[in-house]
């Protein structure tokens, strides 16, 4: 019996040894595994944030060259502006420049002209060239004819009585014509109102 028993005992040693190589088997690759996953989830995560780093940064650059290519345009248009603002009046003084000449030449001819007539004619030539410049330009003149007394285009530099009811708040005299541009009242008419 004993030799049985040290016969069984030689043989439940291989079988234990056996089963626990098994399982050392069985268990390592798991762990192999486990350890595995975890060195890709690790790769995954190393991989994601490289490429949202990559991305972080491609997106600073076009936000830089964004914010100076608006910056670029912001002092452009500041640079235009302030160019147009400073020729604004060029085309104007352009125009005005052949009717200066005519008055030159008016003068020079008035002075050794015995007969009015021409020299006023010529004047008055000059005169509807000016007016004709302005009104191109949108500067044109207000009108005062039998017209209400109206403080947002005239100014009363006088008030006079009226004989006739009708007459009272109308413009009686245009001391000084008044002038719009565009619209825009850039010298009220001087005038005598009736009372």
């Amino acid at each position: 019996m004993s030799k049985n028993k040290s016969k069984n005992n030689i043989e439940e040693e291989p079988t234990q040894q056996t089963a626990k190589t098994q399982q050392q088997a069985e268990e390592t690759p798991e762990k192999k595994t486990e350890g595995q996953e975890n060195e890709t989830e690790e790769e995954d995560d190393a991989a994601r944030i490289a490429s949202l780093t990559e991305q972080l940064e491609k997106e600073k650059k076009e936000y830089l060259f964004l914010m100076a290519e608006f910056d670029n345009f912001r002092k452009r248009t500041m640079r235009d502006k302030a160019e147009l603002i400073k020729n604004a009046a060029e085309s104007a003084f352009i125009g005005i420049l052949p009717i200066v000449d005519d008055m030159e030449r008016g003068l020079k001819a008035s002075a050794a002209a015995t007969d009015a007539a021409p020299v006023r004619e010529g004047m008055k030539l000059i005169y509807d060239k000016l007016v004709k410049l302005l009104e191109k330009n949108g500067v044109k003149a207000i009108d005062t004819a039998d017209t209400e007394f109206d403080t947002e285009r005239h100014e009363a530099i006088s008030t006079v009585p009226v004989p006739d009811p009708e007459m009272k708040g109308k413009i009686i005299d245009t001391v000084e014509k008044g002038y719009t541009l565009n619209d825009k009242v850039i010298r009220h008419a001087k005038v005598v109102v009736g009372q």
